[in-house]
């Protein structure tokens, strides 16, 4: 799901920074230049819920908190400023105020039928109403509040051609996260122990094999409670956080984050070795070199650290269940 807080303007001026690649990816083009900035978005958010889709669910074993992971993309007429809304009808349909933006291709979704545009009435016994002002994701993450409570098989009520029906999705399970595309020029990715954010440049330069990495490592501060941990080791934020302790406490996670990423993407069906192999071609593109913030590992350090994370996994072996993970209670010091 991209983070949609901007007007349709800048959203129409994204499309010169992506690649020709996801422009081609669009099969039917829509009717304005505005629509095909929505449609090329839709593209991008479908990247990261199949990239995250593969991760929450391959590694569910390794979690302590799991949701049902259905395979939708689920977004609100109300993320959109009332200037954007007749273009994103235009776009999505949104003849429920909550709707399917996209569905992962060979989901539980997929199977029980959905697909994109699909009207959403209701999930389990709850209808979905629209309240929120606009612009804002919060009918969204109530819908997405909604669904993580229930049970599998997911009932939803979907509504396609005027017609409303009950779906029975039997719901694999997935690890707890939610992620989101970030507009925008820089290189962005991090969690808040929630919510996992990649910065839409990934998708302009990267396979989907090569972000993956870096959704991994995001996904692992999740899994590995770091948010929760350096709040209770009372490491300082703003301009202290990159001084003594706190930088030290910070390098600790990224590296522990950087380990259990690797096991993720294996127990994914993705190389291992991808991980050292991102870092070392594209590492530069990301840790801002000379500039690199102190909370973060030299770049040759945490390849050092990554292959020796991957080269310790046994051959076959899945789920495998990294030793770093029993870290995840254990308090920072």
């Amino acid at each position: 799901m991209i983070a949609r807080h901007r007007p349709l303007a800048y959203w129409v001026d994204v499309i010169v920074v992506l690649s020709a690649a996801i422009a081609a990816s669009i099969a039917v083009a829509p009717a304005t230049p505005e629509a095909a900035s929505l449609e090329v978005l839709r593209a991008i958010d479908l990247r990261l819920a199949t990239i995250a889709h593969r991760l929450v669910t391959a590694n569910a074993p390794l979690c302590w908190d799991t949701v049902p992971a259905i395979g939708l993309v689920i977004h609100a007429e109300s993320q959109y400023d009332a200037a954007s809304q007749a273009t994103a009808r235009e776009a999505f349909g949104f003849t429920t105020p909550i709707a399917v933006e996209a569905v992962v291709p060979g989901s539980p979704a997929a199977t029980a039928g959905l697909r994109a545009n699909d009207g959403l009435a209701a999930i389990g016994a709850h209808t979905l109403v629209a309240g929120a002002r606009q612009p804002s994701s919060a009918d969204r993450d109530a819908a997405l509040d909604v669904l993580e409570r229930q049970a599998t098989p997911v009932r939803v009520t979907m509504v396609r051609d005027g017609a409303r029906r009950d779906v029975l999705i039997p719901a694999a399970l997935g690890c707890r996260g939610r992620f989101e595309v970030v507009l925008g020029t820089k290189m962005t990715a991090l969690s808040d122990g929630k919510v996992v954010q990649i910065g839409v440049r990934f998708f302009e330069r990267y396979r989907d094999e090569e972000t993956a990495v870096i959704v991994a490592h995001e996904l692992a501060h999740v899994i590995l409670r770091h948010r929760v941990r350096l709040e209770a080791a009372g490491v300082a934020g703003g301009v202290l956080k990159e001084l003594g302790r706190n930088a030290q406490l910070s390098q600790k996670v990224e590296l522990e984050a950087d380990a259990l990423g690797v096991a993720l993407l294996h127990n994914a069906g993705y190389d291992p070795a991808s991980a050292a192999r991102f870092w070392r071609e594209h590492g530069g593109d990301i840790d801002g070199g000379l500039f690199r913030s102190r909370t973060h590992p030299a770049t040759k350090r945490r390849i050092a650290a990554i292959e020796a994370a991957a080269a310790a996994i046994p051959a076959g072996e899945r789920p495998y269940v990294p030793p770093v993970l029993a870290q995840r209670d254990v308090p920072l010091r």
